[in-house]
């Protein structure tokens, strides 16, 4: 076992976006994902209300309906990346969980048709596909932002003119407990379009209230966008290989020994960016002198 230096990377956004109904977490989505830039792609359960920003908006749309089987969810994710879309919306995430169809009803099922098996049992099957579900998200190659109904709830406020009325607020996501734990950052939206973030690793939007707009995306890619490519760096390491390789008559070994005498080092995992310049320069050479 080896430990490394510890560096920031590159990555892809992981965004929950929590809300009542009508608090614009569709829109807001649709704005973070232009300012994130590239194709857009939306899985909607909201019964097409993810066609009522085509006007406004570049996108295209995968309608999920009930039931809301996980599985959907799964191939959905799995054909945006296919089709090489930057960004998927999932509008809304909540329904995977507790939708017609949804894990909840799944355990339910699954504990009324059987006996022996209790409530508790039940989620020994269940459990494995949410865990495929975030693993799913966590894994794509494309920016997700997963949008989530909050549970609401009323209370007794004082307005500016001082007299008591009653607001409507957002409370835990419907999703299972836990779920904000899986993402980078968490946007909590009211229904009067305020945003406040629960959890936020980019410390971008701390102790902030805002709305969301093309801006927030933006700011978002710059933090994405400011780490090492880890990515870019397979790549060339891959083209570096193969490159060697046919100066090297595709013998593996004399390929490798090549590579040994410019850095001292066997494996591309152990060479520094000076190493990596180095192979360049000599593959270059090698290459000139056929």
């Amino acid at each position: 076992m080896s430990f490394r230096k510890a560096e920031k990377r590159k990555a892809k956004l992981r965004l929950a976006i929590t809300g009542p109904a009508g608090s614009g977490k569709t829109y807001g989505a649709l704005l973070i994902a232009q300012g994130l830039g590239g194709k857009i792609a939306m899985l909607d359960t909201e019964n097409g209300s993810g066609d009522l920003y085509g006007d406004r908006f570049e996108y295209d749309i995968c309608p999920i309906t009930a039931p809301y089987d996980v599985r959907k969810y799964l191939q959905g994710i799995h054909d945006a990346e296919e089709a090489g879309y930057d960004v998927l919306i999932i509008d809304s995430l909540s329904h995977a969980w507790n939708g017609e169809g949804g894990l909840l009803d799944m355990q339910n099922r699954i504990t009324e048709s059987n006996a022996k098996m209790n409530s508790f049992s039940a989620w020994r099957k269940v459990t494995p596909w949410q865990n495929k579900l975030v693993e799913f998200i966590l894994t794509s190659k494309c920016h997700i932002i997963a949008t989530m109904r909050s549970k609401t709830d009323y209370i007794q406020i004082e307005n500016e003119r001082g007299k008591s009325e009653i607001k409507k607020v957002g409370l835990a996501p419907v999703q299972r407990d836990g779920i904000d734990y899986e993402f980078t950052t968490v946007f909590d939206v009211s229904t009067s379009h305020v945003t406040t973030v629960s959890k936020d690793r980019t410390s971008i939007f701390d102790e902030q209230a805002f709305q969301i707009t093309e801006e927030t995306g933006k700011n978002l890619k710059e933090w994405l966008d400011s780490g090492v490519d880890i990515e870019g760096q397979k790549n060339q390491q891959k083209q570096l290989w193969e490159r060697y390789l046919a100066v090297c008559n595709n013998q593996q070994k004399e390929a490798q020994d090549a590579m040994w005498v410019v850095t001292g080092k066997t494996k591309f995992s152990d060479c520094s960016a000076e190493d990596i310049q180095a192979l360049c320069d000599d593959i270059q050479r090698r290459e000139n002198e056929l």
